[in-house]
């Protein structure tokens, strides 16, 4: 029996116009692939099926999708029929103020995020269970602006194990993220008079517009073979370092250059301002110690559950001066603004070792990424070469002069998202520009990621 339009499985609304048939059809099947209305992987109806749609000959049909298939706009497979290619969706400009959201990726390998699906959910529920067990009445009030006493004895003991932090729980501020601290430092260095911030000339502008959000200029500092050369201006009054990993490069701040921020530091009475951001996850051997070990009294340590649990607990923690805690304690606000339940959960989690046990366990998955990442471009890309992949959960790929902007453009054709290592650069750094890409492989679950790296494969040039 023939095929209705009732059975056809598939409604594709194609309205096609223009001087011809063909012509009009595939330019409208091109533009519902464009603007994601025909999302990758859909399988679109067979050629005759479509022509007893529209009311077209079959040929016609089958030509358009010959001619996007040649294009790449849809692939066509023995046993599997005519399907949208995975690619990325450009959707159409919006009205003018209101732009439009863009599709999801189908690939990630932004940095920032660690692989979500391996968030330890049995553990942390038999810690909450435990931690709300136990918990005082009192402990369910507004509480006080530094964080729940237990997270902050919890934090001094871990940091000062595993991190070679000097803390002491009454100067340990627990925050909504990162952001959240920094932000109220950015008010505390404005009170004191500061006017400039010396910050890495590669870096998250998201940081430098939180510092400029509260009236601090940033000024960039040198950057050579070496990695950053922490030698502020005299006009600035903070610096603020990743030493354990530099973010985005990937290198460790070196020995002598750790003594000479901290002498600086010292002489002019300027604070450094330490992001560890991923300091437990090394693997060439142990972790590089914190930088504020070396003079607690000059250097603000600041860390998060960001990337070692997820981001979405909004828990990190600063470890203050004793001559600052007062002040970043009241720019924080009166009273506790982090979720108390999760607070006494990661006190838990931090007491009982599942932590210990959930960054080992992660460790290795993401040095087996690593290590995967490393193999397959010395077998596909040789041309292209990764660095600071000592600890972290990206690397930077080193690109041949000129072609960073299409790689970026390639990967976005194979539906993976892909940051330049131009997006962190400081607009005023004096540095030499570099052409490469961060690949953040912490990013995907494991059952996403040997289809990720092959699609970041297909996009990087072969020599």
């Amino acid at each position: 029996m023939p095929e209705s339009w009732a059975t056809l499985g598939i409604d594709l609304h194609l309205e096609p116009t223009g001087p011809g048939l063909r012509r009009g059809l595939t330019d409208a099947l091109r533009e519902a692939v464009r603007t994601g209305r025909l999302a990758p992987g859909t399988r679109l109806p067979s050629s005759r099926a479509l022509a007893a749609d529209l009311g077209i000959a079959r040929n016609t049909v089958a030509d358009a999708y010959a001619d996007l298939v040649a294009e790449g706009w849809l692939t066509a497979r023995q046993g599997s029929g005519t399907r949208v290619a995975d690619r990325a969706v450009v959707p159409p400009a919006g009205p003018a103020g209101r732009p439009r959201r863009t599709a999801r990726p189908v690939y990630d390998l932004r940095p920032g995020t660690p692989d979500l699906a391996s968030f330890p959910r049995a553990e942390w529920l038999r810690a909450a269970r435990r931690a709300l067990a136990a918990a005082p009445n009192d402990a369910l009030g507004y509480g006080e602006p530094r964080g729940r006493p237990e997270l902050r004895t919890a934090l001094a003991g871990y940091l000062a194990r595993a991190r070679g932090v000097r803390a002491d729980p009454e100067r340990v501020l627990v925050c909504g993220g990162f952001a959240h601290g920094l932000t109220s430092l950015g008010a505390v260095l404005k009170a004191r008079g500061v006017h400039t911030v010396a910050v890495e000339s590669y870096g998250l502008h998201v940081h430098r517009d939180l510092l400029a959000g509260a009236g601090l200029r940033t000024e960039p500092l040198p950057f050579d073979e070496r990695g950053t050369d922490p030698r502020p201006s005299a006009d600035a009054g903070a610096v603020l370092l990743t030493p354990a990993h530099q973010f985005p490069m990937g290198v460790p701040l070196r020995p002598d250059r750790r003594a000479a921020v901290v002498d600086w530091a010292r002489r002019t009475g300027g604070l450094v301002l330490e992001d560890d951001y991923d300091g437990e996850f090394r693997y060439d051997r142990q972790p590089v110690g914190a930088l504020q070990g070396l003079d607690p009294d000059r250097v603000v340590y600041l860390g998060t559950a960001s990337k070692s649990l997820a981001p979405g607990l909004r828990l990190a923690w600063a470890v203050l001066p004793p001559g600052l805690a007062e002040e970043a304690t009241a720019a924080k606000g009166e009273i506790d603004s982090c979720g108390v339940l999760d607070q006494l959960t990661l006190a838990e989690f931090l007491t009982s070792g599942a932590y210990d046990r959930h960054v080992r366990a992660a460790r290795l998955r993401y040095r087996r990424r690593r290590d995967a990442l490393v193999a397959a471009l010395a077998a596909r890309a040789p041309g292209v070469r990764a660095t600071g992949i000592a600890a972290g959960l990206h690397a930077v790929l080193r690109l041949p002069a000129g072609t960073e902007q299409s790689v970026v453009q390639a990967a976005a054709w194979q539906g993976l998202a892909l940051y330049g290592l131009s997006l962190f650069r400081h607009p005023r750094a004096r540095t030499e520009p570099l052409d490469a890409v961060v690949v953040g492989y912490g990013t995907p679950s494991d059952s996403a990621w040997s289809g990720t790296l092959e699609a970041l494969l297909r996009a990087l040039p072969e020599r």
